[in-house]
């Protein structure tokens, strides 16, 4: 995820492992998500209809081909599908999901394991309770203890786990990993669209409790970090696609900040 959240009480890194409660088979129908009129990828409606950029039969429909039919890869599916649905969320939604897939399909050539960068994805906020460093470890553990069962290798679940944990700061990312760069370009595309407002209004929803100034004083900070970076996307196509508008988005809106 994009690293975007005001300054929050500190929290352990979490040891115990993911709860494990995936059912033994998927389930006819996951939950359907909460109207989320500012998701900045598009809405899902009520129903399980529109995602962003596709629908959720869509979305299952590429789980499925990433890991298989098996009563564990749907099962696993379904269970993934409920929790970016959940409630709570207002950015960080299915519509989210679909928007970094399609920009993974963008970056495609520049992975090593695109795979393992789409399954990520697929973790990567699996768990979000808007704890840094917490939901990405969680994130990263649920990944550890599901997909051995859907028969995805050890090595490309230890790659999965690595850059779920990746997202948890994209500055870590190291000169040469393919994946990381890939995983953390697609994250960050958000920056650049054209729904940049609604994305603002939907992170600000998801940290309501959090008072005014304290969360304008850490997305300032946040804004400026990023600012002040050579290159905010990794990828040579990423910097060519959305670096520029990316940079305007983002300036756009510390001014703002620095003016209230």
């Amino acid at each position: 995820m994009i690293d975007d959240r005001p300054p929050t009480p500190d929290a352990t890194t979490p040891t115990d492992p993911a709860p494990d409660t995936a059912p033994d088979t998927a389930p006819d129908t996951a939950p359907d998500p909460a109207p989320d009129p500012a998701s900045a990828a598009g809405a899902a409606d009520a129903n399980g209809g529109a995602v962003g950029g596709g629908s959720r039969g869509e979305l299952v429909r590429g789980w499925a081909g990433l890991v298989g039919g098996s009563p564990a890869a749907l099962a696993l599916g379904a269970e993934l599908v409920a929790r970016w649905a959940e409630p709570h969320r207002r950015y960080h939604t299915l519509a989210h999901l679909a928007a970094v897939l399609t920009a993974i399909d963008d970056l495609a050539a520049g992975a090593a394991d695109l795979d393992a960068v789409r399954l990520a994805a697929w973790f990567h906020d699996a768990v979000y309770d808007g704890r840094a460093g917490w939901d990405e470890e969680r994130s990263a553990q649920l990944a550890q203890s599901r997909l051995p069962r859907c028969g995805v290798p050890a090595g490309r679940v230890a790659e999965v786990a690595r850059l779920v944990r990746l997202t948890a700061a994209h500055d870590t990312l190291q000169l040469g990993d393919r994946n990381g760069a890939v995983l953390c370009d697609a994250d960050l595309a958000v920056l650049a669209g054209p729904g940049y407002d609604d994305y603002t209004r939907a992170i600000r929803q998801e940290y309501a409790h959090v008072p005014d100034a304290l969360f304008a004083q850490g997305r300032a900070a946040v804004l400026r970090r990023l600012l002040a970076t050579p290159a905010l996307y990794r990828t040579p196509r990423a910097r060519a696609l959305w670096e520029e508008r990316a940079r305007a988005n983002m300036t756009a809106e510390l001014e703002a900040l620095e003016a209230t």
